[in-house]
C-alpha cells in the first residue's frame, strides 16, 4: 500500500514517521520541504504536489492546521483532487468542520476516491510512539481496509459512524481537554493561595475523582513552568470556536463553552497566538501575581508506555455502522 502525507507539523511528522518506522512505502509534502528532511532520510519520498502525490499513492493522508487549509491542498491548482482515481482513498486527520469534511469528502467520491475524517486524540507524546486514540468516520468496509494503517499510527481507534461524524466527536474532545485546562489551572492556584504545596496538590488530584487526562499531562507542564504541550494558543482558539459554534448551530444553550473561548482569545491577546495553549493558566498567575511552580516535573512529556500495534474499540450496543 503506497501512502502520501500531507502536513508535517508538530502531530503530522510523528504519525508519518510511525508508518514509515513500520514498514510502510510513504510519499510525503509540506509547504515547508525542510520539515521532510527528518522524514525522506527515515526513507520517505518526496512531492511536487498534491496531485503527484495523490496519483502516486492508494491513500493520502492529509493532517493540516485549519479546515481552510485542508481545503485549499486539496481544491487548489495541482492539489490532490487532481489525482484523485477509482478506490483511492483520503483520510483528513486534521481537526476541522464536518460540513467541510463532507464538502470535500463529496468531491473526492466525485473523481472515484473514498473519503474518511480520521483526526487523532491524545498528545503529541503520543503521536510519537504511535499510541494516540484515532477517531474514524465514513463508510465500514473503507474502515477495515485502512485500519492496519490506522493501528499503526494509533492505539484505540474509534470507528465512529458516517463521514464528519470523527470530526464532531473530534471537536466535543478537544472542547473538554479546554475546560478541563481552564478548571486544572484555577484548582492549582486556589491549592497555592490556601497554602498547599503544589506537588501535595498534584497527586491529591491525580488519585481522586478530580483527576482527568488533561490534569496529569498538561498539570505537570503548568507546574513546571515549560507549557510546553506542544499545541499552540492559536490552534486551541480554533477548536474552542468549532465547537462553540457547532453547539449554538444545533440552539444548544451551552454555558461553560464561552466562557472557555473568551479566556483562550484572552490568553490570545496577551501572550500571542504562537505560545503554548497552556498558557492560558498564566493569565491566572499574572493577575495574583503568583507562580504555580512545584520540583520535580518535567519540562517535556513523554510516553513511557511501548509502542504497541493498536486495534478497534469495539462499541457494544450501538446501532449500525451507517
Amino acid at each position: 500500500m503506497q501512502v502520501g502525507f500531507i502536513g508535517l507539523g508538530n502531530v503530522g511528522a510523528k504519525l508519518a514517521s510511525s508508518l514509515i518506522r513500520n514498514g510502510f512505502d510513504v510519499t510525503v509534502r509540506d509547504t515547508d520541504e525542510s520539515a521532510a528532511k527528518p522524514l525522506i532520510e527515515q526513507g520517505a519520498k518526496w512531492a511536487d504536489s498534491g496531485a503527484a502525490l495523490a496519483k502516486a499513492c492508494d491513500v493520502v493522508i492529509t493532517c493540516l492546521p485549519s479546515p481552510t487549509v485542508s481545503a485549499q491542498v486539496l481544491e487548489e491548482d495541482g492539489g490532490v483532487l487532481e489525482g484523485i482515481s477509482e478506490g483511492k482513498i483520503w483520510l483528513e486527520m486534521s481537526t476541522t468542520e464536518a460540513l467541510d469534511v463532507r464538502r470535500l469528502g463529496a468531491l473526492v467520491e466525485a473523481g472515484g476516491g473514498i473519503a474518511m475524517d480520521t483526526p487523532v486524540s491524545g498528545g503529541c507524546h503520543r503521536a510519537t510512539t504511535g499510541n494516540i486514540a484515532i477517531f474514524a468516520g465514513g463508510d465500514r468496509q473503507a474502515f477495515e481496509k485502512v485500519l492496519p494503517l490506522l493501528s499503526t499510527m494509533g492505539r484505540q481507534i474509534v470507528h465512529t459512524g458516517g463521514l464528519g461524524s470523527a470530526s464532531v466527536l473530534k471537536v466535543i474532545t478537544n472542547y473538554l481537554a479546554g475546560v478541563q485546562l481552564v478548571s486544572t489551572g484555577e484548582a492549582f492556584m486556589v491549592a497555592k493561595k490556601v497554602g498547599i504545596d503544589l506537588a501535595v496538590a498534584y497527586e491529591a488530584i491525580r488519585v481522586s475523582s478530580g483527576n482527568s487526562f488533561v490534569h496529569e499531562t498538561e498539570g505537570q507542564l503548568i507546574l513546571n513552568g515549560s507549557y510546553n504541550i506542544n499545541f499552540t494558543m492559536d490552534h486551541e482558539l480554533k477548536d474552542l470556536t468549532l465547537f462553540d459554534d457547532l453547539a449554538k448551530s444545533h440552539n444548544v444553550p451551552v454555558e461553560l463553552s464561552p466562557v472557555c473561548v473568551a479566556a483562550v482569545a484572552d490568553g490570545f491577546d496577551r501572550y500571542g497566538p504562537r505560545v503554548w495553549s497552556s498558557q492560558v493558566v498564566k493569565r491566572l498567575e499574572d493577575d495574583c501575581g503568583a507562580d504555580l511552580r512545584a520540583a520535580g516535573f518535567p519540562d517535556i512529556l513523554t510516553d513511557h508506555e511501548p509502542e504497541a500495534r493498536g486495534g478497534e474499540v469495539v462499541v457494544q450496543n450501538r446501532k449500525s455502522y451507517d
